[in-house]
């Protein structure tokens, strides 16, 4: 879903989904992305989403540590849970590294890939404990929190399920031991699409292997590499045919956005959202 619509028509739209029949329903959390504005809060939309929705799912994919500390984020989290009835799955991910996007926007110096990861591991790990634990207290090296009270907790428990998004072996290994579900998509720097899917989500086995874990869904966000996802109901049944195969369990489309990459005709958006009734 693109936040760009100013509420009510962006209600419409969230409900339409719901009608549709997806099973969820997500949000890019940035500030712009790639520079497009106008772009709305993907939490404050979610909250408005779930008042204006009862079965559909809801979340992001992926929250962004560049902007968002964990301890309000958590909050946030669960007043959403919440509004929406335990309708709410959180996806998380290292952040953008783009400024037409979100990153370096509080300032202070750029991060390297190695503190971009160690921020990354430590955000998903307090978020864990202030959304699991009664009162929380944690010095890290990236972020604190001191006395954080979270009764009355989430209404899914232990607490709102987690997505992580990640390619590269830490990114991997904090889906296998926090989340119930990896998300990847098939872009791979020219590489052939199943293939990298392929190869990533052998590496992904391997990770939960190590860590003990291993995540039940695992969702390929599509719309980058330019496979025709969205030409035809045969075309989208015959990629995620292929792609089932593998080992992924739920796609991601995007809403058709006109004079985009993104555009599609709704006719054939429909009958896509058909097949999974």
């Amino acid at each position: 879903m693109w936040p760009m619509q100013s509420w009510p028509e962006a209600g419409e739209l969230w409900r339409r989904a719901e009608e549709l029949g997806f099973h969820h329903a997500w949000v890019y959390d940035h500030l712009a992305w790639r520079g497009t504005t106008p772009w709305y809060d993907a939490y404050t939309t979610m909250a408005a989403a779930a008042a204006v929705t009862s079965r559909i799912r809801l979340g992001t994919l992926v929250t962004s540590p560049n902007f968002r500390h964990p301890v309000p984020a958590a909050h946030a989290i669960r007043t959403i849970d919440h509004v929406s009835g335990g309708r709410l799955t959180v996806g998380i991910g290292a952040g953008g590294t783009s400024r037409r996007s979100d990153a370096g926007v509080l300032g202070g110096a750029d991060w390297t890939p190695r503190e971009r990861a160690d921020r990354f591991a430590e955000w998903v790990g307090l978020l864990d404990r202030v959304l699991r634990d009664p009162e929380t207290t944690a010095e890290g090296a990236f972020y604190t929190a001191r006395d954080v009270l979270s009764g009355p907790g989430c209404v899914q428990r232990p607490r709102v399920p987690f997505v992580i998004a990640g390619d590269g072996p830490r990114g991997m290994r904090l889906a296998a031991r926090y989340g119930s579900g990896w998300v990847t998509s098939a872009h791979g720097d020219g590489a052939e699409p199943f293939g990298t899917v392929r190869e990533r989500l052998a590496r992904l086995g391997d990770a939960c292997e190590a860590e003990g874990g291993a995540p039940a869904e695992r969702i390929l966000l599509t719309g980058f590499n330019g496979e025709p996802w969205l030409a035809s109901a045969e075309a989208f049944a015959d990629l995620a045919g292929r792609y089932a195969d593998l080992g992924i369990t739920e796609i991601a489309l995007h809403w058709p956005r006109p004079g985009t990459p993104w555009d599609a005709d709704m006719k054939v958006f429909e009958e896509i959202a058909a097949q999974g009734r």
